[in-house]
């Protein structure tokens, strides 16, 4: 007996492939983020230590844009290297799950460079006036925080857990869920380390 195989199957089983991923520097990924034209508030991030070696893993998560792992580590206290990639399209309920909500009091911010020196006057003026509301009347931390980032105009923004001296529970979540990412992120970060002759401490 023939079984027939439509073209609609056959697109869809090629669209359920994963895609390779694209290991990129992790400031490129950071850029991506600066500029889309998603919501700023829509973020949210998860980061701590790495497992083992040097270094921090970082997850930023969006709805309408889906999940990006970076790994990063100080060549020196001037110089942040590391790499990353975009481990999901999509920001499913079981994903979304392992990051932070809006009740979570650590706020994380990206925030690009004003392009000339009346951008950044500009900026100044309407952060001077946001603190000078704020300071004039009752206000909470998130509505403050809120207001600065729409007063500088940041491009991401939002919710994070975060710990520098370990592991949050959710970074593990995350590294086993997208574990191809990892091992791979783990193999570039190392390699980068090691051509840039770091151990433990400074160069």
């Amino acid at each position: 007996m023939k079984v027939g195989v439509s073209a609609t199957d056959t697109l869809s089983g090629i669209a359920r492939q994963p895609r390779p991923m694209r290991v990129r520097e992790w400031q490129d990924i950071l850029d991506d983020v600066s500029e889309g034209t998603v919501d700023p508030d829509g973020w949210r991030a998860v980061a701590g230590q790495r497992r083992d070696g040097v270094g921090e893993d970082l997850y930023l998560g969006h709805p309408g844009v889906g999940v990006y792992h970076l790994k990063t580590y100080a060549k020196n206290p001037y110089d942040v290297r590391g790499v990353g990639t975009k481990v999901a399209r999509s920001l499913d309920d079981d994903v979304a799950a392992h990051f932070p909500t809006e009740d979570r009091p650590r706020r994380f911010a990206v925030q690009s460079p004003p392009e000339n020196e009346d951008e950044a006057e500009s900026t100044a003026r309407r952060l001077a006036e946001t603190v000078r509301v704020h300071a004039e009347a009752p206000t909470t931390p998130e509505d403050f925080f809120e207001d600065v980032m729409e007063a500088v105009d940041s491009p991401a923004y939002g919710p994070m857990s975060f710990d520098l001296a370990d592991r949050p529970d959710p970074l593990d979540s995350l590294s086993e869920t997208f574990a191809e990412a990892e091992e791979l992120l783990d193999a570039e970060l190392e390699d980068l380390i090691e051509r840039d002759g770091v151990g433990r401490g400074f160069q």
